[in-house]
């Protein structure tokens, strides 16, 4: 399986802006910026991508899990804040942290913190990131 995504780019990086595309067009020359990757500007920017791709993805392997141990969930919220730390010169994503709200008819709360522990590690985007992965899970 591939995805595909492609950035185009003007200017400067402080000054410059540009936009993000997908292959779905769910996103179609989407606007980002310095602004909107620092500040509170217009537009989106990678780290806010990262953060929403993985609450999207630790969700659904999450559905899978339960499901595949009798438990198929209602409802599964899942909020991720992605928190960025200098590095040298630059920046890196230092940490994502999860939180999950989930209604599952008949999991214990010991089999539930089982799976949801499983799904953070199981998820692809997890397993890319180079940061520390934090989980949160409550049923509601």
């Amino acid at each position: 399986m591939k995805r595909t995504a492609n950035a185009v780019w003007h200017g400067t990086g402080k000054d410059g802006s540009g936009t993000l595309s997908t292959q779905s067009a769910t996103l179609a020359n989407v606007p980002y910026s310095f602004v909107a990757r620092f500040g509170d500007g217009k537009g989106t920017n990678p780290e806010e991508l990262i953060a929403a791709a993985h609450a999207g993805c630790f969700s659904m392997q999450l559905s899978f899990l339960l499901t595949a141990a009798g438990f198929p969930p209602d409802e599964l919220k899942t909020g991720a804040v992605l928190i960025m730390e200098s590095d040298g010169g630059g920046w890196k994503i230092a940490t994502v942290e999860l939180t999950l709200t989930a209604k599952i008819p008949g999991i214990s709360a010991d089999k539930f913190q089982e799976v949801a522990a499983q799904a953070k590690a199981m998820c692809p985007v997890s397993k890319v990131l180079n940061a520390e992965v934090k989980l949160a899970a409550t049923l509601a």
